[in-house]
């Protein structure tokens, strides 16, 4: 399951989503808005995507995602909108017989989002200042 989606997302369900009776492992990655974005204070973020291009990734994603574990189930889901200090702007859930692979498989999905999605982030500061923030930029601290 993949979804773009303006409402906050609601990791206790996501995670009640991919539960399967046959895999002992879920693997639950939460990514935040957090206070600073390359040394200089966040306020808040927008996310903006370029929806239909970036279903169409995050639906490879998944499917690349099943192709290289014995996945129960995997939901990938993004938030578009301002989101605020602390808001969940992206989950990824997934279920698999053991907990290797969904460590593997979860962290795998969240790479990939990064590298492939076309969603694109403006970071506000307290001044009043928003900027662009490149996702090539945030390789490695996101």
């Amino acid at each position: 399951m993949i979804r773009l989606q303006e409402q906050p997302i609601d990791a206790h369900a996501l995670t009640d989503q991919v539960i399967r009776k046959e895999c002992g492992a879920v693997v639950l990655f939460l990514g935040t808005v957090r206070e600073q974005t390359h040394g200089k204070i966040t306020q808040a973020l927008t996310y903006e995507a370029y929806r239909s291009m970036a279903e169409s990734e995050l639906a490879k994603i998944e499917a690349d995602v099943r192709s290289r574990w014995p996945v129960g189930d995997v939901a990938i889901v993004h938030r578009l909108g301002r989101l605020e200090l602390t808001e969940i702007s992206v989950a990824i859930a997934v279920s698999t017989p053991h907990r290797h692979q969904a460590f593997a498989a979860a962290q795998f999905a969240m790479e990939r989002v990064k590298e492939m999605v076309p969603i694109w982030k403006l970071d506000h500061a307290p001044d009043g200042m928003a900027e662009w923030v490149h996702a090539a930029a945030s390789k490695g601290g996101e």
